[in-house]
Order: structure tokens, then sequence, then C-alpha cells
């Protein structure tokens, strides 16, 4: 039976969200708490389709316990759903379990492998959300034997998925495993037929490399890739290879604006605005107090009419390793029938 991993932009009937509950691993609780603030500013966002309650759509804010549960129902402005499932880290677009359609119009789900993103941040209750997170929805599920994060991945819905060789061909991921071998297990658990392989990811990327920081496809065909717009952006040649390879490789590149450099503590972090998330309504966009962050808006608007463009602050959630894109996963919408 064919299978298609259904784009991004295609309707979700809703969104998994991870809620941050481990101050170890955000710097301290006032860094937490701020994380909080900003994850449920983000499942707000999404929930009230940016103001226009009729265009959202449902979400799911994954709480640890019911401690966190509590929180979370004080801090959300809207009537997003609260789970309580166990979780280690809240980066649910790795962990979570992907869906995709299947030729006869019905919907599945893949549940990957998962190591801590390569043995780095093994925390209890990662290793098995996926199938947790599957269970609650009815949908058959399948164990996919690869070590694999979703946020490795993008694809534009046609077959066409976009990858870094610094995270899938990682030896702490998949050792014995081959480009050739990878392809294959991708194109039986989720549809790939065409991959586009990019070199590296930005620099100090916990993930090594997970291409939703790089590029994102904002249409078919249409591979979205920053460029830099000052000198000591720590990420130039990066973003200048990835587009190189996206041209010959056949697809069109809709150049965005970068961050720039941005440091803490000295240390240069990976902030990125395409960790962004597209929504039914609106399309979520991490910004971080950078020169940028009013045209990151402009460079995105024309590829996503009739949905809002939302910034929303997000360093506090970068100070765990990620932004919006990296807390959550959708579920498509199951495909009409004629």
């Amino acid at each position: 039976m064919t299978i298609r991993m259904p784009a991004e932009w295609e309707p979700h009937d809703w969104l998994w969200v991870g809620f941050p509950w481990n101050a170890d691993e955000w710097g301290g609780a006032e860094t937490l708490a701020r994380a909080q603030a900003q994850l449920a500013a983000f499942a707000d966002a999404v929930r009230t389709g940016g103001g226009d309650v009729g265009k959202g759509e449902e979400v799911r804010l994954v709480c640890n316990d019911e401690e966190g549960a509590a929180l979370a129902r004080s801090l959300l402005r809207s009537d997003a759903t609260v789970l309580v499932e166990r979780i280690g880290d809240v980066w649910l677009r790795d962990t979570a379990p992907l869906a995709v359609e299947r030729g006869d119009g019905s919907r599945a789900l893949a549940d990957f492998g998962f190591n801590g993103w390569g043995g780095k941040y093994q925390m209890p209750g990662d290793e098995d959300i996926g199938a947790r997170l599957a269970a609650t929805t009815g949908l058959p599920c399948s164990t996919i034997p690869l070590v694999f994060e979703g946020g490795a991945v993008d694809t534009d819905g046609t077959g066409l998925f976009v990858t870094t060789e610094q995270c899938l061909l990682n030896p702490n991921r998949n050792p014995t495993l081959e480009r050739e071998q990878i392809e294959t297990l991708l194109a039986g658990s989720l549809g790939l037929s065409d991959m586009l392989w990019l070199g590296d990811g930005l620099v100090n990327d916990h993930t090594d490399g997970h291409v939703d920081n790089l590029a994102r496809f904002v249409a078919p065909g249409v591979l979205a890739i920053p460029q830099a717009t000052a000198a000591d952006d720590p990420n130039a040649a990066i973003y200048a290879d990835a587009a190189e390879r996206a041209r010959a490789h056949g697809l069109t590149v809709a150049p965005m604006p970068s961050p720039g450099r941005i440091e803490v503590d000295g240390e240069v972090i990976p902030a990125s605005y395409m960790n962004f998330l597209i929504a039914n309504a609106v399309v979520v966009v991490p910004v971080y107090g950078a020169p940028n962050d009013g045209a990151i808006l402009d460079a995105l608007a024309p590829f996503f009419p009739g949905r809002a463009i939302v910034p929303l602050a997000s360093d506090a959630i970068l100070a765990g390793g990620g932004s919006f894109h990296c807390t959550s996963q959708q579920m498509p919408s199951a495909p009409a029938r004629l």
C-alpha cells in the first residue's frame, strides 16, 4: 500500500506540545518559568488561531505530572487540552509518533527508536512516549527499526524530504546503516521517494544538525534557507552550502533572513527562525530580540496567505535546546473522501 507523509501546511486535527518541567534541563527555576510561559503562549496562539477562534486547532499540551498539568492550566488563556504523560524532555517533534496517509485514505503512525540524540540526553519517559501517545489515538502504529527523530527531516508532501548528513549519517544514531539503507527505511515508513541531503546543521546544535533549524519547505519544491546578513554570522558558510545543494537538486530556494550571531555567556547558540510551526490558521515564528525579527515575518508571509504570521519570544525555550517546532508534533487530518 502506498503511503505519504503530509506537508505541515496541510490541515491538522490537533497538535501535541510538550510542557517543560525539569529545572535542571533549563538552567534553573527562573528560566524554566519563562520557558513554561512561552510554551503556554505558543499553545494559545495555535489553539485560538492567533485570535480567530474559529480557525484554530486542538492543542494537546503534554505534561509530566499532575503538578505540571495544574501549572499549565493556570498559564493557558485558551481551552487547550492538558494531558498527563511521563516525559523526559519536551521535544515531541523528535519523540512523538509521525503520521502518514495510506493509499486507502486511512491514517497510520510510525514510531521510531530514540536514543537521546545520540546518547547525549537520555531521560526516563522519552524512550516510549511515542508509543504511549500513539495508543491514545486509536490509529494503527508500526514500530520502525531505526533510531530517528522527526526534526531530522522535513517534507513537502510529495515524497520529497530534506535532511542533513551531520544528523542522519551520524554514527551515534545508526552506525551499521548506510545512506541508502536509511532511505529505504524511510521510504517504507514515511513514503520517501526523493531525499535532498544537506551537509551540516547549525553551529552548536545539540541535535547534531536537525534540518528543522536549517531549512524548511514552504511550498512544494520550495525550500526556505537563511542567508547571512552580517559578517559575524556563525552559520554563513552552512547556509550557503545548503542553498547550493538545494539548487543543484532542482529545488527553488527562498532566501530568509538569519537571526545572526546570538550568544549566551560567550557561547554561540543555535537560534533559528526556521523553527517555526505551521498550524491551521497561524505560522508561529520564534523571535529573539534580534535585528531581523521583523524581516523574517515579511519574508514568510507571501508563502502562507490566509494564515497569520505570529512572532513569539522563544529565548527561554532555546535555553533548553530548541524552539516551537521542536516542542510540537501535528496530527494531519484524514484526507477528504470524494
